[in-house]
Parts: C-alpha cells; structure tokens; sequence
C-alpha cells in the first residue's frame, strides 16, 4: 500500500501531514510505502533530505504522487482549502482514500465532488471524543498550540507585561486576563498566561470545566446563568438561543470591561462563531486593552473582529489571526503527524484497510464513501430546506 503526502497548498499554510519521524513506524506497524511530494516539509523546517534518509520517496510531480498513492494524508484536503483545493479534486480517483481535515459540516460543494470523484474521505475534524480516539483527536492537539500562541500574541502587543514585577523603582501591578471558552485552546490559554504571571479567569457556559479552570490557577466567571443543558453528549458546547447569548452578554460586560486583555475561544461545530463580546463591551475597555479572538476563522467571538486583521477602535486592539498553527509549525505537524498516523493505524487489519463501520470511530470520521455521502449529519445538511424542515 502506498501513502502520499502531498505539499499543501492553502495560502500560508506551512504544516506537513508526516514528519520523517513517522515514517519508520508507520512503514514497520503497516508495512506501507510512503511518497512525499518534494518540498512538502520545508515550511516546517523539514527538508526532503530528511525524508529520503527515512526511506520516504520523493515525487516532483503532485499529479505522479495522486496517481500513485492509494491513500492520500492531508493537513487541508480541498473542504478545508476553498482558495486552491479544487485543483486536488482532479487528482482523485475512485477507491483513493482522502484523510485530513476536511470542514465536512461547512464545505457541502467540496464533500459532494470528493464523492463524485469515487474517493473515500475521512474528516478528522469529526473525530468523537471518547478515550480510545484521545490519541488521534487533531482538533484538541491544534487548539493546544492556539491557545498558548493567542497569549503570546496578547503579551507582544499589550502596553504592559503580564507578571508583577517588584523592583528599586516602584511596584508593577500583573495585567488582567479573561479566557471566554475553557475548551482544550481556552484551557491552555488560562495556563500559559498563569504561567506568564498574569491575574486570570477563565469563563465557559458548561458548568463542568469550572473545576478544571481552577485546577490552573484561574478564577471561573460565573454569570448565574442557566447552563445545565450547555454541553452535547461529544463534550462540546451547544449552540443556544439568541436571547441567552444577549444575556450573556449583558452579564459579561462588566468583567469584560476590568480586563487588560480578553481571548475568545468559543466555537460550536459546524456553526459560525457566537458572537460573545459586543462593540459596546469593546468600548468600556480601557484604551491599550487587547482582544484576540480565535475563533476569527469562523467569524469571531467579537462583534468587531475582522478575521485576518487587527482593529483599532478606541484605543483596544482586537486581534482576528487566522491559523495561528502555521505560525508554529513544526511542533504543529509533529502533533497533527502523531494523530492521524494513529488514525491510520486504526484502520488497518492485517496490511489492508478494513473499514469497522459498527466502530465509533470509523463511522463518525467516514464522510464519502463509493460514490455516495454517508455520513448522516452531512447527508442532512445537503438536503433543500423545504425537506429538511419536514
């Protein structure tokens, strides 16, 4: 069985699905070729040469390694490229089997032409969060580093540092840090800027993490709230109504408005952002305040995010980047390496691919399939609305 591990092509993206590393074991454990499309590692300081010695073959040509590859492995496959993706669709080929992440709930154009081309695809973003799949969960190993990086980003740009600092010439009060989302980003969030010497506190909807706040040293933000159904059976937060999100927002104002710096990290899959922190929040900010918003990708915590961009609306900054990972990656595609070898792993038997669909795993991840969308929840959302509501 041969593997490809094509360069990726989405503007700024400089993660590799395999670091050499990997390779020996998954060659040993699989008994599997790998091809890697030259130059695919350099982005994360991972030169060809690193490759061959890892007994990997190096193909000049996207078009050879997509012709040759049995199973193609992606950090962005075409649902998670929409600037340059449709170019892989092309390549495939039915019976090609497509791993990567894939934003199955949001790119339906691109799921639909995966299954007309006959491939399988597997979306790594649909991963279910139970104990057995911890090891190839991408999303919690990738928000681990946004969320570290989101505070370096607030502590760079800040007019202040965050620790106290005691010294001949006068006392420096910490600077106030507010987490919104103490999801696996917002958790790490909370710990690297505790670690940074920051006062911090960390809110979430889902009573639940509370404990897990303030096992970091953090203070948990409690609005009084009803919040007891906040949380689905896969561990995420649900969607709520609008008017509960105005009255969080009324709530949050006042804490919102004593911090010195605010990072959002609320998402609910397969949906935009919720919009958590207000213009008029922003405005009872001191001047010099920042706000970095990772959920920009997705349209932003903040009413005032321009996903991409930094905002300057009196005098706080607020901060919209966007893949924060491929600021960081090496260690980003080292991670995300790890996770979807495992993954891999999972679905073979004996040197073949067995695909377990009574599996938890395998049946949620498994999004096309023979020409057909198989996955339930997507089917749903490719229906005309007329028939959905029905």
């Amino acid at each position: 069985m041969i593997i490809g591990i094509p360069k990726e092509t989405n503007p700024g993206e400089r993660r590799v699905a395999l670091v050499p590393e990997g390779i020996a074991a998954l060659r040993k454990k699989n008994g599997v070729e790998v091809l890697v499309e030259a130059g695919a590692g350099e982005g994360s300081g991972l030169v060809d040469a690193e490759y061959a010695s890892r007994e990997a073959g190096l193909v000049a040509r996207r078009a050879e390694l997509f012709a040759r590859a049995e199973v193609i492995m992606q950090v962005r496959t075409p649902g998670a490229n929409p600037e340059t993706g449709e170019a892989d669709l092309k390549l495939l080929r039915p019976g090609q089997v497509l791993i990567g992440l894939a934003e199955p709930l949001l790119a339906l154009d691109e799921v639909r032409a995966v299954a007309q081309a006959g491939a399988t695809l597997f979306a790594l973003e649909l991963m279910p969060r139970i104990t057995r799949a911890q090891s190839m969960d991408v999303l919690s190993s990738m928000a681990n580093i946004a969320g570290y990086k989101g505070v370096l980003l607030a502590a760079t740009e800040l007019p202040r540092i965050f620790p106290m600092m005691m010294t001949a010439a006068g006392t420096l009060t910490p600077a106030k840090v507010l987490v919104i989302g103490a999801g696996v980003a917002g958790l790490q969030a909370i710990a690297t800027a505790r670690r940074l010497g920051a006062v911090v506190s960390g809110y979430d909807l889902r009573p639940v993490v509370k404990e897990q706040v303030e096992s970091l040293g953090a203070k948990f933000v409690d609005l009084g709230l009803e919040t007891a159904q906040a949380q689905d059976a896969g561990g995420y937060a649900k969607e709520q109504s609008q008017e509960f999100y105005r009255r969080q927002q009324e709530a949050l104002g006042k804490v919102v408005a004593a911090q010195d710096v605010v990072i959002t990290t609320a998402l609910v899959p397969g949906r935009k952002a919720p919009v958590l922190v207000s213009a008029e929040m922003v405005a009872q900010m001191a001047p010099g305040s920042i706000v970095v918003d990772l959920a920009a990708e997705r349209g932003g915590n903040c009413e005032l995010t321009r996903p991409g961009e930094t905002a300057l609306v009196g005098g706080v900054k607020i901060m919209g980047p966007l893949n924060l990972l491929s600021t960081v990656p090496n260690h980003a595609s080292q991670l995300y390496s790890h996770n979807i070898s495992t993954f891999f792993a999972h679905l073979i038997r004996s040197g073949e691919l067995a695909f377990d669909l009574e599996d938890e795993i395998t049946h949620q991840t498994l999004v096309t399939r023979e020409g057909q969308v198989v996955h339930e929840r997507v089917k749903e959302l490719m229906l005309p609305k007329a028939s959905a509501s029905v």
